[in-house]
C-alpha cells in the first residue's frame, strides 16, 4: 500500500471517529435529565406539566431550529459550524444545573437547538464522506448516540448523590465530553485550508413539501422519534411514580439505551436483506410503542423485559428511519433537503409526545392515560413507515 493510501485511508478513519464522537454527544441531555426529573421537580417546585414542558423543550428546537442547518454549513463550512454547535451544546448543557428554573430551561433549550443543526447535518455528512456505506455508518452512529444516552441514564443518578451530591452538579458535568469533542472538530479545521464544502439546496424547493413520499418519510421521522424521547423521558419517572427506587429506575433505562445499541446495528443487517422497507418499518414501530404499554400496566417486575424490547425496537426504528431519508434521495442535495424536512417538521410531531404525558399527568394525576398518546404514535409511526418503505424516489 503506497504512502498516499495509506494516508487516505487514515483519514477515512478519522473521519469517522470524529462523526461518531459527535453523534455520541447528541442523546446526553435527555436520560440525564429524565432520571432525576421527580427530585428537580421537587426541588424547583415544577408540577407535572412544568415537568412535561422541559422534557419536551429540546425535542421542539430541534424542530424549530433544524433549518439553520444548511445555511450555517454554507456559510461556515461542516465543520466548523460542528465546533459552534458542540460549544453552544456544552454551555447549554452546563447552564442547566444552574439559575434554577431560568437555567433549566434557557440551557435545555439552547443544546436542543444545538442539537438541532447537528442532527440535520449528520445524514448529508454520511451521503458526503461514505456514499457507499450508508447503512453501515448510518447504524454505526445510530448506536453511538444510543451508548452515550445509556452511559448518562446510568451514571446521572450516582454522580447525583454519590460523587457530587447534588443534582445540579450531576446535570452540569456533561457538559464536559462536548467540550472534548468540540477539541477533536477543531483540529479537524486546522486540517482543512478552507471550510468543506456542504451539499447546496439546488435541487427542488416546494415540490418537495408537496411530495406524499416526502410527508411519509417525515411523519415516520417524528411518530417514533415522539415514541423514544417519551422513552428517554418518561420511562424512569413513570416507573418512579409507581414505587420503584431511584437507582433501579436509572438502572432500567440504561438498559433500554444499550439494547436501543443493538437494535440500531441490527437495522442495516435487516434493511440489507429486503427490497425495500414497509413490513420492516411497521415490525419495528409495534417494537418501539407496545413496551411502553408495558411500563404503564404490566408488573414492575417485568420491566427490565419491557426495557430490553422497547430499546431494541427503537435503536433499530430510529436507524431504518435516518436510513429511509438517504435512501429516498437522488443525491446529497436531495438527503439534505429531505433530512431538514423529515427533522424539522418530524421533532416538532415528536415533541408533541412528551408534552402531552406531562399534561394528562397534571390534569389526570394518574400515569394509565399517557397509554392514548403511545397507542397514537405506534399506529402513526407503523402506517407512514409502511408508505415511507416504498422502494422510489422523493419528488424533489
Amino acid at each position: 500500500m503506497t504512502a498516499e493510501a495509506r494516508g487516505s485511508r487514515t483519514g477515512v478513519w478519522l473521519t469517522l471517529a470524529a462523526l461518531l464522537l459527535l453523534a455520541m454527544n447528541l442523546r446526553l441531555i435527555y436520560p440525564s435529565l429524565a432520571v432525576l426529573l421527580p427530585d428537580i421537580g421537587a426541588a424547583l417546585g415544577l408540577s407535572p406539566a412544568a415537568q412535561g414542558y422541559v422534557t419536551t423543550l429540546p425535542v421542539l428546537c430541534m424542530g424549530l431550529f433544524a433549518p439553520l442547518a444548511p445555511l450555517l454549513a454554507r456559510r461556515f463550512g461542516v465543520e466548523r459550524t460542528v465546533v459552534g454547535l458542540l460549544v453552544l451544546l456544552a454551555l447549554g448543557t452546563g447552564l442547566r444545573g444552574a439559575f434554577g428554573v431560568p437555567g433549566l430551561f434557557f440551557g435545555t433549550a439552547l443544546a436542543g437547538a444545538a442539537i438541532a443543526v447537528a442532527n440535520v447535518l449528520l445524514p448529508a455528512l454520511v451521503k458526503r464522506d461514505f456514499g457507499g456505506h450508508v447503512p453501515l455508518v448510518t447504524s454505526l452512529y445510530s448506536m453511538m448516540m444510543n451508548v452515550g444516552a445509556a452511559i448518562a441514564a446510568a451514571a446521572t443518578v450516582p454522580l447525583a448523590y454519590v460523587v457530587t451530591g447534588h443534582w445540579t452538579a450531576a446535570l452540569a458535568l456533561w457538559a464536559i465530553p462536548a467540550l472534548l469533542v468540540a477539541g477533536v472538530w477543531g483540529a479537524r479545521v486546522r486540517h482543512h485550508a478552507a471550510p468543506a464544502p456542504a451539499p447546496r439546496q439546488t435541487t427542488g424547493g416546494p415540490r418537495l413539501w408537496r411530495d406524499p413520499l416526502a410527508w411519509q418519510v417525515t411523519i415516520l421521522m417524528g411518530s417514533q422519534s415522539g415514541l423514544a424521547y417519551c422513552a428517554a423521558g418518561w420511562i424512569a419517572p413513570i416507573l418512579r411514580h409507581r414505587g420503584m427506587e431511584a437507582v433501579l429506575a436509572g438502572g432500567v433505562m440504561s438498559v433500554n439505551m444499550m439494547l436501543v445499541v443493538v437494535g440500531s446495528l441490527l437495522a442495516p443487517l435487516l434493511v440489507r436483506q429486503l427490497r425495500d422497507q414497509r413490513r420492516l418499518n411497521v415490525a419495528l414501530s409495534l417494537l418501539s410503542g407496545v413496551p411502553l404499554l408495558g411500563f404503564l400496566f404490566a408488573p414492575l417486575s417485568t420491566a427490565w423485559w419491557w426495557a430490553a424490547v422497547q430499546g431494541i425496537g427503537s435503536g433499530a426504528v430510529f436507524t431504518t428511519a435516518l436510513t429511509v431519508i438517504v435512501l429516498r434521495s437522488r443525491d446529497t442535495a436531495v438527503a439534505a433537503r429531505l433530512s431538514s424536512m423529515a427533522q424539522t417538521v418530524g421533532y416538532v410531531i415528536a415533541a408533541m409526545g412528551p408534552l402531552c404525558v406531562g399534561l394528562l399527568l397534571d390534569w389526570t394525576g394518574g400515569i394509565a392515560a399517557a397509554g392514548g398518546v403511545f397507542v397514537a404514535l405506534t399506529l402513526s409511526a407503523a402506517l407512514a413507515g409502511w408508505g415511507a418503505g416504498r422502494a422510489r424516489y422523493v419528488n424533489a
